[in-house]
């Protein structure tokens, strides 16, 4: 560590968020602190045990933001990505050094986490992660709520976590989202194969797979290669193979999210050539949604946002949503 980002941390340590977040001071200047946590879930007197990665600056004045993964990756591949000479690929990274406390954590089922309940994790089992999840990063931090992510599956995850305990989240944002999925290409293309992922509770996967994620959309010149392989080569360090819960889901029993019940502040991030959802079910879903304070945004990218090469656009509406002031006034 040089001489300048000696002082830099030692001054940190005894200040305030203004020395961690001054201008004056570039954002990767900051050391950024990565520890591992095991949060455990009672499934039904079961002890499942969860993998969660923590990473923050000696500060985070802007709270504890957690991100949530989808059906085919796992967490740190996903939010942690680190790829020689490309920083800004590491979302929790860059989001610690903006002030935040953030959190991944495998679902049960994908990486590290338990795998040994003969279960296919679906929605609402990735929904009992989170709570758990949350659970122990409130006592991490000491506040009960949280900024919630979530990506694909992981949106419906998150939103149904969101759902079952609006008091518990300050803002959420929902990226890949899908609603209904009528008029889905990519929900289309499962529903072929969906008496294959009902027979099992896993499906293997491998790297021409996980290309795919890039390109099955039309827009593969949307993501850097060499991104798109430093991402299938952390994704296949863990796993060959991946839960089938969330494609059945997807698949046969939209929807899961009810947006007359969906209560808490909303962003919906949406790349422009995403299979997963058409325009017009993201915007059915935004238009019911109850609460006032919510946002679309629609970036080009395909269904990896914060994996294309336009990430800077996805860093920077979420980083403005989430660090938002709350709204004054809401209505007599």
């Amino acid at each position: 560590m040089d001489s300048r980002r000696r002082t830099l941390l030692a001054g940190a340590a005894g200040a305030g968020p203004a020395l961690l977040l001054s201008k004056s001071e570039p954002p990767e200047n900051l050391q950024v602190l990565g520890t591992e946590h095991w949060p455990v879930k009672d499934a039904g007197g079961e002890k499942v045990r969860l993998f969660a990665w923590r990473k923050r600056t000696l500060n985070a004045p802007k709270g504890a933001l957690v991100f949530v993964h989808g059906s085919s990756v796992q967490s740190t591949p996903v939010f942690d990505l680190q790829v020689p000479g490309k920083p800004e690929y590491s979302v929790m990274d860059w989001f610690a050094r903006l002030g935040y406390d953030t959190w991944c954590f495998d679902c049960e089922g994908y990486g590290r986490s338990d795998k040994s309940r003969p279960i296919n994790a679906d929605i609402a089992t990735g929904a009992d992660d989170l709570q758990a999840v949350a659970d122990y990063v409130a006592r991490q931090t000491g506040s009960s709520r949280v900024f919630l992510y979530g990506a694909s599956s992981g949106a419906l995850r998150a939103a149904l976590y969101a759902q079952r305990h609006p008091q518990r989240v300050a803002r959420i944002a929902l990226d890949a989202f899908v609603w209904t999925g009528d008029g889905s290409p990519t929900l289309a293309e499962r529903r072929r194969r969906l008496p294959e992922y009902k027979a099992s509770n896993r499906r293997p996967i491998d790297r021409a797979f996980i290309r795919s994620i890039f390109t099955r959309d039309g827009a593969g010149e949307a993501a850097d290669p060499a991104v798109v392989e430093a991402f299938a080569d952390a994704v296949l360090a863990l796993d060959d193979s991946m839960p089938t819960g969330t494609y059945v889901d997807m698949t046969e029993k939209l929807p899961l999210i009810d947006p007359e019940r969906f209560l808490v502040p909303t962003l919906i991030l949406r790349g422009q050539w995403d299979g997963i959802a058409t325009l017009e079910d993201v915007m059915g879903f935004f238009a019911r949604i109850r609460n006032a304070d919510k946002q679309l945004a629609m970036i080009p990218a395909g269904h990896v946002s914060l994996r294309s090469r336009n990430w800077q656009s996805a860093y920077h509406l979420l980083d403005a949503f989430f660090s938002q002031p709350p709204a004054a006034f809401t209505g007599s």
